[in-house]
């Protein structure tokens, strides 16, 4: 049974910062992108972040400069560092594998999310 679990949301104020982390079970991220995804309440899941198995990262454009991930393959962990927060950050975060070629904004080309991880914002 493969597990993906992110930890290390909260309740931060504007300006604060977090780190997320999300770890597979076994050796389920070997050889494979990963991508941070959010879904805010009453709004469609958005892509966040992603990075490949040799370490090319993407951001959404709503992200860029603010957030980093980056990934230890020995721990079979991503992180997403999240800068100067905003109260737009507001959302359950998730992580999954990218297991389909193309583009990484693509939820479609991803399996095996995790329950995610509440990040809450306040101004």
């Amino acid at each position: 049974q493969v597990q993906v679990v992110e930890s290390g949301g909260g309740l931060v104020q504007t300006g604060d910062s977090l780190r997320l982390s999300c770890t597979a079970s076994g050796r389920t991220f070997s050889g494979y992108g990963t991508g941070w995804f959010r879904r805010a309440p009453g709004k469609e899941r958005e892509f966040v972040a992603a990075i490949s198995w040799s370490g090319n990262t993407y951001y959404a454009d709503s992200v860029k400069g603010r957030n980093t991930i980056s990934r230890d393959n020995a721990k079979n962990t991503v992180y997403l560092q999240m800068n100067s927060l905003k109260p737009e950050d507001t959302a359950v975060y998730y992580c999954a594998r990218k297991v389909s070629s193309g583009s990484y904004d693509v939820p479609s080309k991803y399996d095996y999310w995790g329950q995610g991880t509440q990040v809450t914002v306040s101004s």
